[in-house]
């Protein structure tokens, strides 16, 4: 009997040294792994939405609405006065300066400048705008007319020679015994024109007779001289005694081929002056762009445009 409780408590004893899974069983998991997990780390805290970086959004619990993409901005005029493109085409062609230039009458390139006889049959006919005639010399009768168009004035005359202001090897006291060294109208820089120098046209002083002024005439104003068949341009370019009539620079006298001398020069008849009404050269001293506008405003005349 008593060997029976005594091999009872060795087999408890070999019970509590065995272990407590079978072999073979899988692992338990860590404990500290599973505590780590229990404790989610917090997402990273990014920084703000740099432009042009949407993957550098913050996270948060709501979800951000997708971004919608940018709306282009509507188109504007262009003002960069260089740039090719216009919104408006027709307003460009009003301002553009060559295109205004086309706008007028232009001698075709190549044509014939215009002649003395298509000139002188212009202006067969005169319509007075003057309230009288001119005598073409002191004393003498008055004769000559100012006549107009739609376009110019013109008058028929003689052409006394003009050496007025500033003097010059031929234009001075001691070749003309009536010289002065004023003109009526000035070049660009304040001096007097010169006689010698510069083609140019003396109408006389306003008065009752007639004041050029009202028909369109000024200092620089273009006007064409004729001369048996030579045409020559000219400006106004001084003014003379209020009832005489027919006078013209030494320059405007040598380019049709008439002597020049203030003393005796001259011719007695045979000049038909024309100047075209509103018209003018800036500067006045400008011969070359006298003839330029000449030519043009000649044609026109002509041709019956404008």
């Amino acid at each position: 009997m008593s060997r029976v409780p005594s091999l009872t408590l060795v087999l408890a004893g070999v019970a509590l040294l065995a272990p407590s899974s079978p072999p073979g069983a899988a692992p338990q998991p860590r404990t500290e792994q599973a505590a780590r997990r229990a404790h989610p780390v917090a997402p990273r805290q990014m920084s703000p939405v740099t432009a042009g970086r949407p993957e550098l959004a913050p996270v948060s619990g709501r979800r951000a609405a997708p971004l919608s993409p940018r709306r282009p901005e509507p188109a504007t005029a262009r003002t960069d006065p260089d740039s090719p493109r216009r919104t408006d085409p027709a307003a460009a062609r009003r301002t553009d300066p060559a295109v205004a230039r086309r706008a007028a009458p232009v001698p075709e390139r190549g044509a014939a400048p215009v002649g003395a006889a298509e000139l002188l049959d212009r202006v067969r006919t005169c319509t007075p705008v003057s309230r009288g005639r001119y005598r073409t010399d002191q004393g003498a009768r008055a004769t000559v007319p100012v006549c107009g168009t739609r376009d110019a004035v013109f008058w028929k005359a003689d052409m006394d020679i003009d050496c007025d202001g500033r003097p010059g090897r031929r234009c001075n006291a001691r070749t003309d015994p009536h010289f002065s060294a004023s003109t009526a109208f000035a070049q660009s820089d304040g001096r007097p024109l010169s006689a010698e120098k510069l083609p140019y046209v003396v109408v006389p002083a306003p008065s009752a007779v007639w004041n050029h002024r009202s028909d369109g005439v000024r200092g620089g104003s273009v006007a064409a001289l004729v001369y048996r068949d030579r045409v020559r341009y000219a400006v106004v370019g001084d003014t003379g005694p209020a009832g005489i009539i027919g006078e013209a620079s030494h320059a405007a006298a040598k380019s049709l081929g008439i002597d020049p001398d203030p003393r005796g020069g001259g011719t007695p008849s045979g000049v038909t002056y024309i100047v075209f009404r509103d018209s003018r050269v800036t500067p006045v001293e400008d011969h070359g762009a006298a003839v330029a506008e000449g030519e043009r405003l000649a044609r026109a005349f002509v041709d019956g445009v404008g």
